[in-house]
């Protein structure tokens, strides 16, 4: 009971330390933790382009900064929005912001490697782009939809920096995702359907991938607890066995990260940090100060490694998590070598058996999931486009497909992170088809987004009905659409497609049935039933044609 009593107090004792340090850092710097990250980046970009429009050449401290951005990426804010309280669509429209604007920071951080010195057209050229940004930026911090964005189209590109175009592009397509959303006072809702967390996924006991998950989960701690039971070795059991919960992911890439993460954050809190501290630090120390000096320089770069890029922010806390292990397991300072010893032995046990089970049984190469799972979105967004059939408004639900095809979007961007730590003949090819996907991801996103808006269109929403003539066009265009989605994904599964489809003949016929029934309509009625219906179906169409041609 006693020892019961001392884990509880611990445990609540570092709870409270991490509440009032959390709770002091955001008075410090109050914000919403979504939107300030992205306005931060963007001042970045934008400081960036604003020293090539005033000194022709960009600093060193803003090239670091840009470039810090860059190597933390967005899977933060993801992984933020996947767990936060926020309805669906929210989370849809900032993650699909996210990732442009992460788009936009990574092109941005290639630019200070590129020798030019801008003229004077070719500022204004970038003063534009300036301009555009800051205005994005404002509004994201205000709570504001953000205006829409336009260069002008007779300018030349800049010579010697063919990204800056590409960063036009990227920063015209971040209000496009907004596009039919209205934020509320508190940021949080875009729509009346209030977000519903579950505690299981829906087909948590139906797809067979979670019954083999569990399997190889049971099989590798199965296998840990038969061998230190077999070499009578306890001291290697608890590591063993977690290394394996810890590390259980499902796919061999990311895997493969954590235990590679795992294994050098514990080899360097257990043998550098901690045997070198007892070897040479603990022996001069007799007081709690010392020790305390000693903790904190060791937690403090630990510290530091974990707000680093996701790909290596889990190697500090393991690192530190090693460290813990030995040296706050007791009251007093830990003096025997073997704790050390025994922990990263039990770590290597743990990652023995996670390759057995994981690598060896039913094992699924992060590059083949990463292609999979962006086919089988290619067909759920196809199936979203058709849907629902005329008749069928009333009892269909959107919310299950939307969300699906939401969740795919991020899995397929975590897939492509892990795809970096597979390695085999096929590498290269494997690397090749990532950064395809990746190119292609932010545009399909968009399209999604864009798709979601006109979707009130043909439910015929009040307020968005649409002539029976408009109707039945748009209904045409949904089906052509639908089928080029289905002939990009036979494509990219290597399968014959079918004759590609004419999207933009078939928007060309919905705009001129649109301007011939509305012809003697008044103005302000054409304005209020068709307002954002052709430009919203233009993007898509624009969207849909250059992945159609891509892909």
């Amino acid at each position: 009971m006693e020892d019961t009593l001392r884990i509880t107090l611990a445990a609540l004792v570092g709870v409270t330390a991490t509440a009032l340090v959390e709770l002091a850092f955001s008075h410090m710097r109050p914000g919403d933790e979504i939107v300030v990250p992205l306005a931060d980046r963007l001042a970045a970009v934008q400081g960036l382009v604003a020293c090539y429009v005033e000194h022709q050449t960009a600093d060193q401290a803003t090239s670091d900064r840009i470039t810090r951005f860059a190597m933390l990426g967005t899977s933060r804010l993801r992984r933020l929005l996947r767990r936060s309280d926020y309805c669906s669509e929210y989370r849809l429209v900032m993650s699909s912001v996210a990732t442009l604007v992460g788009w936009l920071v990574d092109i941005a951080a290639t630019l200070p490697q590129l020798s030019f010195r801008p003229s004077s057209n070719d500022q204004g050229q970038l003063g534009d782009l300036t301009a555009a940004i800051s205005g994005i930026r404002s509004d994201l911090i205000n709570r504001r939809i953000p205006g829409p964005v336009h260069f002008r189209r007779d300018d030349e590109a800049v010579p010697g920096a063919p990204l800056v175009a590409e960063m036009k592009k990227i920063t015209e397509f971040i209000p496009h995702a907004f596009a039919g959303t209205q934020f509320v006072d508190e940021y949080r809702s875009l729509s009346e359907d209030a977000f519903k967390s579950k505690l299981l996924v829906s087909d948590a006991f139906v797809n067979p991938k979670h019954i083999k998950f569990a399997l190889r989960g049971c099989l590798a701690a199965s296998l840990c607890y038969i061998i230190y039971n077999s070499l009578n070795w306890p001291g290697i059991g608890a590591v063993s066995v977690s290394t394996c919960v810890l590390t259980a992911l499902t796919t061999i890439g990311a895997s493969h990260q954590k235990q590679v993460l795992r294994f050098t954050g514990v080899f360097t809190g257990g043998f550098l940090f901690s045997m070198g501290s007892q070897i040479f630090i603990l022996p001069h120390i007799d007081s709690i100060a010392g020790f305390t000096v000693l903790f904190a320089a060791v937690i403090g770069v630990c510290a530091w490694i974990m707000t680093s890029s996701p790909r290596l922010s889990y190697f500090g806390f393991q690192a530190a998590f090693a460290f813990f292990l030995v040296n706050l397991q007791e009251f007093a300072m830990q003096t025997s070598l073997l704790v050390a010893r025994d922990r990263v032995i039990g770590i290597l046990v743990g990652l023995l058996t996670m390759w057995f089970a994981f690598d060896q049984l039913w094992g699924a190469p992060a590059t083949v999931e990463m292609k999979r799972t962006f086919i089988s979105n290619l067909r759920l967004l196809a199936r979203f486009v058709r849907e629902p059939f005329p008749g069928t408004e009333r009892i269909w639900s959107r919310d299950s497909l939307q969300n699906t095809i939401g969740t795919d979007f991020d899995t397929v961007n975590a897939l492509s992170d892990a795809v970096l730590f597979e390695f085999g003949p096929s590498r290269q090819q494997d690397l090749a088809l990532r950064s395809q996907i990746r190119r292609w991801l932010p545009q399909l996103r968009l399209l999604f987004v864009t798709r979601i808006a006109l979707l009130d269109y043909r439910l015929q929403l009040p307020g968005f009905e649409l002539p029976e003539t408009v109707r039945q066009t748009q209904l045409e265009f949904d089906n052509r659409l639908a089928n080029a989605l289905e002939g990009m994904a036979d494509r990219t599964e290597e399968k014959r497609p079918g004759m590609r489809e004419n999207l933009e003949e078939s928007f060309r016929l919905v705009e001129q049935t649109v301007l011939t029934c509305c012809a003697d309509l008044p103005k302000e009625a054409f304005t209020s039933q068709l307002e954002g219906f052709l430009p919203l179906s233009r993007r898509i169409e624009t969207l849909a044609s250059y992945l159609d041609k891509e892909i």
